[in-house]
């Protein structure tokens, strides 16, 4: 394939290759001219222009097929634009000569194509460059037009399309002619022929005006002639041509005006011809008078289809605003159709137009008009109602009978009726909660006009008024109690009218279906309302005969919808339920035969329609609360369902007896009864099987596709609508009860026994020998279906079909049908057959069958058997899968390979294909031998079967893609074989992109996303993404379903890229107006792609398109595009959705987006203002205004801006920090950051949240709060101390007012509330001031929850009133919590030093904003009272909920606080959603009042009336204070350890926190901590709890808040224990000397796991350690795997986690006995001086990290505890710490794998060991080695900081109280010391560091001078003495000496200044020994004091700082 990529064709390359070949190759060669001709340098192209044109015409006479025909002609075409234009004519003549040659063989047709489709490209290219040599061409191609075949005519009639469009309104001498030959050709047999006469007269009709003006009418007869017997592509094709000819007819396009004097069309003309179409087809005018006066037959089905797709056209043609204006008239032309007696002959027939009509009014209405449009339309709609309405009540009032022809007018009303309330639902839907204006208008009245539909005659009127009455409840759900309340007190007012009754229980049940979508429901009480109407109506049926049929099913229709409102409320209903279904029906046998004896047809009617009624009531009981269905409540169901059985088989005796009208009763009881047993477990009757046999009678024909209507069946009304659907629409009752039965066999079929199965088999076989004819089609069909449905039933349930016998019954019926000349019955046969291989699943029986259609193939010649088990083969392999048919794969594939290259048939080709696709998909990896050998069929077939057979081409997509799926991953090779595969599933790929159908195309684009899948890198984007682009305007669905599919896909990966395609799209399309240059841009595409790029035109698509899964995927696009591109290209994407979000609703259809420019682009401007002028002269801009976006897209906006918003913040940080902003801004112009556009997210925010709809919203306040918890924090760089959220406060509380209005859904002010408490909590806002504002919001609704239970009128259930007042509690929490942790910062802060008076000034301004700091508590304060008390009820009630099942007896009857007990479902997920932070602002209050010890006294005399009665209200008055405290408490940690215990994953991490402030926070008072000390099996339940909880969540905040948990548990321990102690102590005075063994672990010292609390937090804190330091555990390091981790600085987080843990490890053994502390020790000790070893790494500034810090705190703790003192243990206790001792010696020992070792740290650990323990436990002589070896390496450490901190801390060391321990080491240690300090002299400190440990070392040995005794401070002072005055410089050297130096120099003289004095005597005897050191002294003091005085005074305060020390500790240990 690569060899075809050159310029001219590679002939050589071409000769060598085989034949079969060479058409790929030359294909190939073509499509890559077509790409490089556009590209190429226009001096190559001429000069290989001779050779190419010649390379060319030679492949027209090669007979090539139609794809290649296509793009020689483009290639030629393209070459002679680009290139000389000399030989064009030669080229032309030759073509004409070959299509006037008079060779007529099938051969010579393809090289005639080539030459037509050469003329037709030449004249699209150039057009008038060809000048006046079109007229012999038109002829020529005319005169081939009358003797060519089919194929001929299509390909010359296009050619001739393309020759109108090149060449404009030049060609209009031969407009005529054409007209004349191409319209008669409207009717041909072909139906491509017809198409290609249908698109070019639609070319024609551009400049030809004869076509609307004088041919009009005979247009419009032609078009409807030709949508006689049309198939769908005719239809689309003829609609088109017939709309746009009407429009033009009515708006001519102005060039065609300007040249002749034209009379336009009327409206009322115009719209009269298309309704003659519609009403009367082809058949002509009122011509004839006879036909009309006969009836004349009905319309057929394609005419009326293919007209009204016409009126859709004609009105999308003249575009939004002209419907706008004309909706008036427009509507009423389509209403007068319906109600024409011509449209609505037999009923199928009236149905049929109504949908047709319906169609009209939603495509154009839907589609075409905005939202404010919509409203005006809907009101139009209203008053065309209202109008019918007065008609009809006229004539049903006319008692006087004058008016007879008013009954045929009513009965014609029903239809216009039924199409106009549709429409007004649909549209009151789409338009959701932007309806509102619609239905508030009085002048409109539009629930009362469509409440009076309800009283209209006719039942299919009252049915559809129902159904708009419920969409206007689901659109607007507030109006859904009050209306259903109306039709309550309507049927009870009107109870004697038969209308009212049927009328308003039609509209209850349709209201009671809705609230499902409603998901704040209705109060509870409409349920028991709907039960009481029911029950009456059906308790007075009897009393009135005029009125028992309408009340009996009016008040079972009631029944069955109650059962739509789910188990949670039938619960209530259900016993009354079981009752009144068992009185229903007979109770026995005896019973039944005395029935049938008595009463007459009327009763005999009530009573079976009863009895439907009751089993539908039943049916939707089981479909809609399963839950309820227990194996009792089976039982006592199938009492009444078995009697409705054995009554089935009296009916028939019963019908006549009565007659036949009883025959639609009984078959209504029948579909009821299969719809029932459908639905139950099979296992549940086995009595179906007598019953089957009366099925079968039922088996008649009976066709009625197309004719849904609500009236069918009124249950209907209440059901869920199946998905994909608008509105409900069941079938006619017969055909009806045939699904049923159908669907029921297949549930039955697999529990019955063999032998029945057999009898079933062979009844089918003999009725269907009985029936003649056409029934016998029709019965075999439907027994088939039922068949299949058996089969399909037995795989499901993985059972066999049972023995020989069986099988070959059902064989036999399955092979008769294999060749039934119905393809629909071959179809059924091949699948039954493969469901039977895969039932029976022998192999055997598989080989026989495939051996059986092996066979008949090789024979059959005939069409039908070769489709039949071609197909059968598919099947067999598809069911059976590749590994059961594997050994039939050969044969199979080249029996159906031989088949589908059968030319002469396409239907043998189509069956064959198809069953081969089934066969790849199927079998998987082991189709991959054959891949080579179908895919070069496949793209032979492609190349050569002619476009028109479009089935074939579909098939063959589907080959294609399945083998690119066998193939898969492979793909990506780079090996020969691969790569020709993928190059010729590419070359398949583009052909069908090219081919004219839509779902040919829809599968190519299919293969190309398989391909991209496997193969992203071959699949070339830049020619797929705009043809994706095309296609997204394209008017089939399927293709635009394909291509966002595909996009998609595209936009997963490679976002970026695709953006950038689409935008070069638009640029082609915009540099060339010519399309001269666009590869994929079809001329007229509607596809417009702005500045706002491939997402805008995705934006505009979700206004227009209504396809579920389209949107779903347009959404999916649009998300993967921002995820990867929204965060680069900021302010793109959010203009995007502000355009989106401002677009206002004011503008009617066309809207214009204001476009915020900054004043530098106005030279660009210009520009583009020139550029609009000359693109807007062509087209009317009216035609197509784009529609304003509508709520949904809003919506989505919304959403996306919350997306963007959460990818910043991901991306960089910058995004939320304005100085940093500003300063990248400054540096890179063009980089983009969220902050800078604060004010427009604010804005958007604002105007989602302030929208007419609920949905927008929710969006908006989502948004807002969002916005506000990203930018709380960032502060405003030019006004220090404040941040830039304070200049919107006047936004914020503007959008969160209008959602605490009392009309606003509850949902919205939850949502609301959490808004007000996010911005309150913020603290953006510090003026009390402006928080009023919001907090005012938040009182308001406090009132209203403390407003108690039922006060006001419910619109919604009683959950949505729990969710509103439980948000409100835990808005008011959030603040409460704030508030608290703003006051706690307060009071730890130290108070202020007064201001000096001169910076006074400039900080008052401040002072006035700064609040006292208690500031928000001041407005909590006055609610805390009512609060507190809500709070805990609310908890109460959560608590109640959240017990098991089991317990549900217990819970209090009337429901808690704010629920009540039928709504406890959905309750309990509102209660989830809040309880956490109102626990955590109980705890705060609980904590900070000393458990509301202050508010006893308050509840006596605040007045009761206004709180909610609380269950616990009457008795907690005489509780002791004790007792509350108690109960509270218990509630507390009650709730949280039952959260804590197993927190569902799917909960916020925040809850998990707040349950853990809110229990440190009480065990913070002393209260609670009592009442846990007291009670030891609760602290430990609550830390094992912990524990678990630290398993399953990692985040280090959480373990944090654990162990302050633990610290406080362990300290009310510890307050326990000592108060124990003291009272203990206090009995026990006299004895002093036994110590009590008060503590865990007793004497005996055994600490029992679950009972211990020191076992138990010893297990949690060890898993915090282990966790943190995998390497104190002692197990890892044994396990061979081990590599020995290096100590490594731990993360801030687990730093501090890890310092908490040791000192809480720390305190335990104060929690223990003597012996009990003994068994804990070793453990305790263990750890810390683990960690000691593992966290003790040197940092860069010498800090001491915190888990050491805590790790020395701790074993200070530990070693200076009283256990050192009890007797009993003294052995262990000095084990213990002689072997701490030695392990911290161990672990200091210097060691190369651990070089950073902070050895400060370790002497620390050293020194407390020396400090604390007595001598007698650390002066063994091991130990005491180790401890001066460790000094002695800190002394010769070579860092100055490690000798310092060794000095000081041997100076603690040597001063040790007992001199027992200090003299050993001040005799090992002085000497090395004195050595140190005198080699100073020959290396004078260079640091500072360095300074200061020489001044440390001197310290120490001053300090031994003043402890030795006085004999020998001489000694000691010639030691010291001498090496101060080393160190003194001098005097000519102390000025050039640097900084460090001279510090030296003034430290020794000042020491030695100091030592004088101190002791004078021995100071004297030194100096005197040594004469130099004398005289050094003295030069140093003179040089001092001749220094300045400044110096001198200096020098005295020096001395006085100079004593301490200079290093202080971070922590003091000492």
């Amino acid at each position: 394939m690569e060899l075809a990529h050159s310029l001219l064709l590679n002939e050589d390359a071409l000769a060598q290759i085989t034949e079969a070949k060479r058409p790929v190759f030359i294909f190939e060669w073509l499509r890559f001219l077509d790409k490089v001709l556009v590209a190429a340098n226009k001096v190559d192209v001429k000069e290989k222009q001779k050779k190419l044109v010649e390379q060319l015409t030679g492949l027209i006479s090669s007979a090539p097929g139609p794809p290649t025909r296509k793009l020689l002609a483009k290639n030629l075409a393209t070459l002679y634009s680009i290139g000389d234009t000399f030989t064009v004519f030669q080229t032309l003549d030759k073509c004409n000569e070959i299509i006037k040659s008079k060779d007529d063989t099938p051969a010579y047709l393809p090289t005639k194509l080539a030459a037509v489709a050469c003329v037709g490209a030449f004249y699209e290219k150039m057009g008038r460059m060809l000048g006046s040599s079109f007229p012999d061409t038109i002829n020529n191609l005319l005169k081939a037009l009358k003797s060519a075949e089919s194929q001929g005519r299509g390909e010359i009639l296009l050619s001739l399309q393309k020759v109108l469009s090149g060449l404009g309104g030049a060609a209009a001498s031969c407009h005529r002619d054409i007209y004349k030959n191409a319209r008669s050709l409207l009717t041909d047999r072909s139906m491509a022929v017809r198409c290609a006469v249908a698109k070019c007269l639609l070319e024609l009709q551009n400049e030809a005006v004869f076509m609307w003006t004088t041919e009009l009418e005979n247009m419009a007869t032609l078009c409807f002639k030709a949508l006689e017997g049309s198939n769908y592509g005719v239809r689309v094709a003829v609609a088109k041509l017939l709309g746009t000819v009407m429009a033009t007819a009515l708006m001519p396009k102005q060039a065609a005006v300007m040249r002749q004097n034209v009379k336009r069309a009327t409206l009322e003309e115009v719209l009269e011809l298309m309704a003659t179409g519609f009403l009367r087809g082809g058949s002509g005018f009122l011509k004839s008078g006879g036909e009309m006066l006969k009836g004349g037959g009905s319309v057929s089905r394609e005419v009326r289809v293919g007209v009204t797709q016409a009126y859709v056209v004609f009105v999308t043609t003249l575009g939004g605003q002209w419907l706008e204006r004309n909706f008036a008239t427009f509507l009423s032309h389509v209403l007068d159709l319906v109600s024409h007696p011509r449209a609505t002959q037999t009923h199928v027939e009236a149905v049929y137009s109504r949908r047709c009509v319906s169609f009209m009014l939603r495509a154009t209405l839907g589609g075409l008009l905005g939202e404010k449009a919509q409203i005006a339309a809907g009101k139009e709609i209203c008053q065309a109602i209202s109008k019918q309405m007065r008609a009809v009540e006229a004539v049903v009032n006319d008692i006087s009978g004058e008016n007879k022809a008013g009954a045929a007018d009513v009965s014609a009303s029903q239809h216009v009726m039924v199409c106009a309330l549709k429409e007004l639902g649909s549209l009151v839907q789409s338009l959701s909660a932007t309806a509102s204006p619609l239905i508030q208008e009085p002048s409109v009245g539009l629930l009362e006009t469509v409440t009076s539909v309800l009283l209209h005659p006719s039942m299919a009127a009252r049915l559809a008024a129902a159904w708009c009455l419920r969409c206007v409840a689901v659109a607007l759900p507030y109006q859904l109690t009050p209306l259903l309340d109306r039709c309550a007190e309507r049927i009870n007012n009107l109870k004697s009218s038969p209308e009212a009754v049927s009328g308003y229980s039609f509209a209850m049940a349709a209201l009671l279906g809705g609230v499902h979508q409603c998901p704040l429901g209705i109060p509870h009480s409409k349920g028991k309302l709907v039960v009481s109407i029911a029950e009456d109506l059906l308790r007075t049926a009897a009393q009135n005969s005029r009125l028992s049929l309408q009340r009996t099913q009016a008040g079972w229709l009631l029944l069955g919808a109650l059962m739509t409102l789910g188990p949670s409320l039938v619960r209530y209903h259900l016993p009354k339920m079981l009752l009144l279904w068992r009185n229903v029906f007979p109770r026995s046998q005896k019973e039944l035969e005395a029935e049938k004896a008595r009463g007459d047809s009327f009763t005999w009617q009530v009573t079976l329609e009863g009895r439907a009624g009751a089993l539908c009531a039943m049916r939707s009981f089981v479909a809609h609360c399963p839950e309820l269905l227990t194996e009792d409540v089976i039982r006592r169901l199938m009492t009444p369902i078995e009697c409705a059985m054995t009554m089935m088989s009296h009916v028939p005796a019963i019908i006549k007896v009565h007659g036949a009208h009883l025959k639609a009763s009984a078959a209504m009881v029948r579909l009821r009864l299969y719809d029932i047993l459908a639905l139950l477990p099979p296992k549940t009757y086995e009595v179906v099987l007598i019953f089957l046999y009366y099925w079968t009678e039922q088996l008649q024909p009976n066709s009625a596709s197309g004719s849904g209507a609500l009236e069918h069946d009124p249950s209907s009304i209440y059901l869920r609508v199946p998905i994909g659907e608008a509105i409900p629409g069941p079938l006619p009752l017969g055909v009806s009860v045939i699904d049923a039965s159908v669907a029921l066999f297949g549930v039955v079929f697999p529990h019955v026994s063999f032998k029945h199965r057999l009898q079933m088999l062979d009844h089918f076989a003999e009725c269907i020998k009985q029936a003649k004819g056409v029934r016998q089609q029709a019965v075999q069909l439907n027994i088939f279906t039922a068949v299949l449905s058996a089969l399909k039933g037995l795989a499901e349930n993985k059972s066999t079909l049972g023995p020989e016998e069986v099988r070959k019954s059902a064989l036999a019926l399955v092979m008769g049908a294999l060749d039934n000349p119905n393809p629909i019955l071959r179809c059924a046969a091949g699948e039954a057959l493969g469901r039977m291989a895969q039932v029976v699943g022998e192999a055997t029986f598989i080989a026989r069958m495939a051996q059986t259609s092996f066979d008949k193939l090789k024979s059959a010649r005939d069409v039908v058997s070769r489709t039949g088990h071609s197909l059968a083969l598919g099947c067999l392999h598809r069911y059976v899968g590749g590994i059961g048919s594997g050994q039939h794969l050969k044969t199979s594939v080249s029996i159906l390979l031989a088949l589908a290259q059968d030319g002469s048939s396409h239907e043998v080709q189509t069956w064959a294909l198809h069953s081969l696709a089934l066969i790849v998909d199927s079998s998987g990896p082991m189709y991959r031998g054959y891949v080579e050998p179908t895919l070069s069929l496949v793209l032979t077939l492609l190349l050569t079967v002619p476009p028109s057979h479009t089935e074939v081409h579909q098939c063959l997509g589907r080959c294609l893609g399945a083998l690119i799926t066998t193939v898969g991953p492979e793909l990506q090779g780079n090996g020969a074989t691969v790569s020709t595969i993928r190059s010729s599933c590419l070359v398949g790929c583009a052909i069908m992109q090219d081919h004219s159908d839509s779902l040919v195309q829809a599968a190519a684009i299919s293969c190309l996303q398989q391909l991209h899948m496997f193969a992203p890198r071959h699949v070339n984007l830049s020619s797929l993404v705009p043809c994706l682009c095309v296609h997204l305007c394209s008017s089939h669905l399927l293709l635009r379903r394909a291509a966002v599919a595909c996009l998609r896909q595209l936009a997963q990966r490679e976002a970026a890229e695709v953006c950038e395609y689409a935008m070069s799209l638009a640029k082609r399309a915009g540099d060339s107006k010519d399309n001269s240059v666009t590869v994929c841009f079809i001329p007229g595409s509607d596809l417009n792609i702005t500045e706002t790029g491939l997402e805008g035109v995705l934006f505009g698509m979700l206004d227009r398109e209504t396809d579920r899964k389209l949107c779903s995927d347009i959404h999916d696009t649009l998300g993967h595009m921002l995820s990867s591109l929204a965060v680069e290209k900021l302010s793109h994407w959010l203009k995007l959705c502000k355009d989106v979000l401002a677009a206002t609703t004011d503008v009617g259809g066309a809207v214009t987006f204001e476009v915020e420019k900054d004043e530098e682009d106005s030279e660009k401007k210009d520009e583009m203002d020139d550029d609009t002028m000359f693109t807007g002269l062509g087209e009317d801009d009216k035609s197509k205004p784009s529609v304003a976006p509508r709520w949904v897209t809003r919506v989505f906006a919304a959403d996306c801006l919350c997306r963007i918003i959460l990818l910043c913040e991901n991306a960089d940080k910058t995004h939320f920090d304005l100085a940093a902003a500003r300063s990248a801004q400054t540096k890179n112009p063009k980089g983009d950051l969220l902050v800078l556009h604060l004010s427009d997210l604010i804005r958007m925010a604002f105007m989602a949240a302030t929208d007419h709809s609920n949905q927008l919203r929710m969006a908006g306040l989502q948004a807002l709060e969002d916005i506000i918890k990203k930018f709380a924090s960032v502060p405003e760089p030019e006004f220090p101390g404040h941040v830039i959220l304070e200049q919107y406060q006047a936004n914020v509380g503007a959008a969160l007012r209008p959602a605490f209005s009392p009309d606003t859904p509850s949902d919205i002010t939850a949502k609301a509330c959490q808004v007000c408490s996010t911005w309150i909590g913020s603290g953006v806002v510090s003026d009390l001031n402006d928080l009023r504002r919001v907090h005012n919001l938040l009182v308001s609704s406090l009132d209203k929850v403390q407003a108690g239970k039922g006060s006001s009128s419910q619109l919604y259930s009683e959950s949505a009133t729990t969710m509103e007042k439980l948000a409100v509690l835990k808005a008011w929490a959030e603040v409460y919590v704030v508030a608290m942790k703003i006051k706690k910062e307060a009071e730890s802060k130290p108070a202020k030093l007064n201001r000096n008076a001169d910076d006074d000034e400039d900080e008052e301004d401040l002072g006035a904003n700064v609040l006292p700091p208690d500031s928000l508590i001041t407005l909590v304060q006055p609610e805390l009272p009512s609060l507190s008390r809500l709070w805990l009820a609310m908890l109460r009630d959560y608590a109640l909920l959240t017990l098991p099942a089991e317990f549900s007896s217990q819970l209090p009857p009337d429901g808690g606080a704010f629920y009540t007990p039928e709504t406890i479902d959905t309750a309990r997920l509102h209660y989830r959603s809040s309880w956490a932070p109102v626990l955590h602002a109980v705890a705060l209050w609980l904590s900070s009042t000393g458990f509301g010890a202050g508010e006893e006294k308050e509840k006596d005399s605040s007045t009761p009336s206004k709180a909610p009665a609380l269950p616990q209200g009457a008795s907690s008055t005489t509780k002791t204070f004790e007792e509350s405290v108690k109960d509270r408490m218990h509630l507390m940690l009650g709730v949280s350890i039952e959260f804590l215990c197993f927190p569902r994953p799917e909960e916020p991490i925040e809850h998990v926190m707040s349950c853990l402030h809110a229990l440190c926070t009480l065990l913070e008072s002393s209260c609670a901590k009592t009442h846990i000390a007291d009670d030891q099996l609760l602290a430990v339940e609550l830390l094992n709890v912990l524990h678990r909880l630290l398993l399953t969540r990692d985040p280090p905040a959480v373990q944090l808040q654990v162990t302050a948990v633990v610290q406080e548990t362990i300290r009310a321990a510890q307050d326990h224990l000592q108060r124990q102690r003291t009272s203990k102590g206090k009995e026990e005075e006299g004895e002093k000397d036994s110590q009590p063994s008060l503590g865990e672990g007793g004497e005996s010292g055994e600490l029992v796991p679950g009972k211990s609390l020191v076992f138990a937090a010893m297990e949690l804190l060890v898993f915090i350690l282990v966790r943190h330091l995998p390497q104190l555990n002692t197990r890892v390091k044994e396990s061979p795997s081990h590599a020995p981790l290096r100590p490594r600085r731990l993360p801030e987080e687990s730093a501090r986690l890890v310092a908490n843990t040791v000192s809480i490890l720390a305190e335990l053994p104060s929690l223990c006995s003597p012996a009990g502390s003994m068994t804990i020790l070793p453990t305790v000790l263990f750890l810390i001086t683990g960690v000691l070893r593992e966290t003790a790494v040197k940092t860069s500034d010498s800090s001491v990290p915190m888990p050491v810090s805590a790790a020395l705190q701790g074993i200070k703790t530990i070693i200076t505890s009283p256990l050192a003192r009890v007797e009993s243990t003294q052995k262990q206790w000095t084990g213990l710490v002689r072997s701490s001792l030695a392990s911290v010696l161990e672990y200091s020992q210097p060691d190369e794998s651990r070089p950073d070792m902070d050895e400060v740290s370790m002497l620390t650990a050293i020194t407390l060991f020396l400090l604390s323990a007595s001598n007698e436990l650390v002066g063994v002589t091991v130990l005491q080695r180790g401890c001066m070896d460790r000094f002695r390496n800190a002394l010769n450490s070579s860092d100055p900081w490690v000798q310092a901190r060794c000095y000081q801390l041997l100076l603690s060391v040597f001063q040790h109280s007992s001199r027992a321990l200090s003299t050993p080491y001040i005799h090992a240690l002085a000497p090395l010391m004195v050595e140190k300090l005198k080699a100073v002299e020959r290396s004078r400190p260079g640091t500072a560091a360095e300074l200061q440990a020489v001044q440390e070392g001197i310290r120490v040995l001053e300090n031994l001078v003043g402890m030795g005794e006085e004999k020998n401070r001489v000694q000691l002072l010639a030691l010291l003495v001498p090496t101060l005055i080393s160190y003194l410089l001098d005097e000519n050297a102390i000025s050039s000496a640097p900084q460090v130096s001279k510090g030296l120099h003034d430290f020794a003289l000042q020491n030695l200044m100091r030592i004088g004095p101190l002791y004078p005597a021995a100071f004297k005897t030194v100096i005197g020994a040594a004469p130099e050191l004398k005289t050094r002294l003295e030069s140093a003091i003179r040089a001092s004091q001749a220094s300045s005085k400044a110096k001198a005074a200096a020098r005295q305060a020096q001395p006085t700082v100079q004593t301490a020390p200079t290093i202080k500790l971070k922590t003091s240990f000492f």
